[in-house]
């Protein structure tokens, strides 16, 4: 993951050994190595029982454990890899490796000459039982390779993401394995108490299903994390314990409900931990599943909240409402005929209490939808109607792939070639060896998890003998996704043939 610095502001992962002050992400980047979790595909997962019941009272407090138990189950530990690119490779040998300054890049496995790559962590929970999963943006963002930590198995499986929304650092991922998983419950953060208990799970420093207590210690938080986010800050603020890795993961009350998105933490104080309102997740989810991107709608002025010295100076009622300090020229707001100096105060016949309400109830709606607006201007009431436009600057396309369809070979991270004179004295292929010699390997691909290599030949797939790229793709056709593929592989340098079966994608 990318370090980004803002002044005392820091977004995204943070260097092994980093001591930054002010305002960071909760996660991103493993501290320390993975662990020790077992590789597996798709280990069964334990069926728990959902979370929904009140934590009874125990000496006064909630039962914790019991609510620990049922929430474990739906947390996932994220660790992310991405390879670092050819214009990051003179910071990366600056900032992370010295050695490699001298002696080269090394890749996975300590292979040479194959770009370096980097480590990142960070957790998310299920919200559905076929492997939805939330978690943050910034965990999951510039990712090349997405895996997760199951509680009860300790398996890791693969994920890919299914859409990401920088604006409230909200990301949706899919988790690939055998389910059915373990949801959790989304509650509701606007009946959210200053006070209430609250329980934060995650994955610290790459502790996994880590779990920590507090309470709600206040609510509607605007930190300025970036010029993106400033608009959608709405943060709830917990004195239970969050730390880098901890980005991503549920917030639940006692009735094992999630209520946030554990995202930021203030490295200067003690227990100041920052998360997502879960009524932020849960307007966006739909769309980043349906179309992996949010689009908001827009209506093109600048605002802040009504004070006592503006009620006085505008000759206002109340101090409800937005008030408008600047319209966007050419904007549907300008359009409409709205003027600096007016105050909001309803959309669509919904009262507008502050400036943070305009945004979300404008942004919950779609670009191109009209909508009546009641604005008080020099002590007297009118009424406007304006059609949103799209937010600028914070809509994302959708991740998806461009170009051909790729072939099976291809997807599964081959470049095969049909074994000929040049080849075989190349690799030193014995002459009376038929097969199809491997002459790319992609980075992080699923033919690279599963040690094949450039160099070697394949002469079986699936137990029939291939002499072709041709046969070889022919074969490879008839694998479906998720299926492990078994390919005897001879290997020049080490002279012996081997198997090997890399998961089709």
């Amino acid at each position: 993951m990318t370090t980004k610095p803002r002044n005392l502001l820091s977004l995204g992962a943070v260097g092994v050994g980093a001591a930054a002050l002010g305002m960071v992400l909760a996660g991103g980047l493993g501290i320390t190595p993975a662990g020790n979790a077992r590789e597996a595909a798709d280990a069964p997962v334990r069926k728990a029982a959902t979370p929904a019941a009140v934590a009874s009272v125990m000496g006064g407090y909630p039962d914790f454990a019991t609510l620990a138990e049922r929430v474990n189950a739906s947390v996932i530990s994220v660790f992310t890899t991405d390879v670092v690119k050819p214009s990051e490779m003179r910071r990366y040998h600056r900032d992370v490796d010295p050695f490699e300054f001298f002696f080269g890049p090394q890749g996975p496995q300590g292979r040479p000459n194959q770009p370096p790559t980097r480590q990142g962590a960070g957790s998310g929970f299920f919200i559905s039982e076929d492997g939805l999963a939330v978690t943050n943006n910034h965990v999951v963002e510039g990712a090349d390779k997405i895996q997760v930590l199951l509680a009860d198995s300790g398996s890791r499986l693969d994920a890919k993401v299914v859409g990401r929304d920088p604006a409230t650092d909200i990301a949706l991922i899919k988790v690939e394995g055998k389910g059915p998983f373990v949801p959790l419950p989304l509650g509701d953060s606007e009946r959210l108490r200053v006070g209430e208990w609250v329980m934060a799970v995650g994955n610290p420093l790459n502790m996994d299903h880590t779990v920590t207590v507090g309470v709600v210690s206040a609510k509607g938080r605007q930190l300025g994390l970036s010029d993106q986010t400033s608009s959608f800050e709405n943060f709830i603020q917990t004195d239970a314990a969050i730390n880098l890795g901890n980005s991503g993961g549920p917030l639940v009350n006692i009735r094992g409900e999630v209520i946030g998105i554990n995202t930021a933490i203030n490295a200067a104080g003690q227990n100041l931990g920052f998360a997502v309102p879960v009524n932020t997740a849960k307007m966006v989810i739909p769309q980043l599943k349906d179309k992996g991107k949010v689009t908001r709608g827009y209506l093109g002025v600048n605002i802040t909240n009504v004070t006592d010295e503006t009620k006085e100076a505008f000759n206002l009622s109340s101090t409800d409402g937005a008030f408008v300090q600047e319209v966007v020229k050419g904007g549907p707001a300008d359009k409409a005929g709205l003027a600096k100096g007016d105050a909001i105060t309803a959309v669509n016949g919904s009262p507008v209490k502050d400036n943070r309400q305009l945004i979300d109830k404008v942004a919950a709606l779609s670009p191109g939808s009209k909508v009546e607006l009641d604005v008080v201007r020099d002590g007297k009431r009118k009424a406007f109607t304006a059609t949103l436009s799209e937010r600028p600057g914070t809509v994302e396309a959708a991740e998806a792939e461009t170009g051909e369809p790729q072939n099976a070979t291809a997807r599964l991270g081959l470049e095969v070639e049909d074994l000929s004179t040049r080849s075989r004295r190349s690799f030193e292929i014995p002459k009376d060896l038929e097969g199809v010699v491997i002459t790319g390997v992609d980075e992080l691909s699923a033919a690279d998890d599963a040690g094949l290599r450039v160099g070697d030949v394949i002469t079986e797939i699936n137990s029939q003998e291939v002499t072709s790229v041709d046969e070889l793709r022919s074969a490879m056709e008839k694998v479906r996704s998720g299926q492990r593929v078994r390919l005897y592989v001879y290997r020049p340098q080490a002279d012996r043939s081997t198997y090997l079966t890399p998961r089709m994608p």
